[in-house]
């Protein structure tokens, strides 16, 4: 199990280096979506999607 590790350390961290910043990217949306901002980050005013993302309430 050791040799395995010591073979596939560069590995091994680059992939926990990769999990850590997808972590912070889905943590960010969540966060801004929360807030209500959206995710492209531009305003809804001129987007030709706005109808189909904010319902209006009848």
């Amino acid at each position: 199990m050791l040799m395995w590790l010591q073979a596939n350390l560069g590995t091994i961290l680059v992939v926990l280096v990769l999990l850590v910043i997808v972590g912070f990217i889905i943590r960010n949306l969540i966060k801004n979506k929360k807030a209500g901002q959206t995710s492209c980050g531009c305003g809804c005013e001129h987007c030709a999607m706005r109808d189909s993302c904010h319902q209006k309430a009848k």
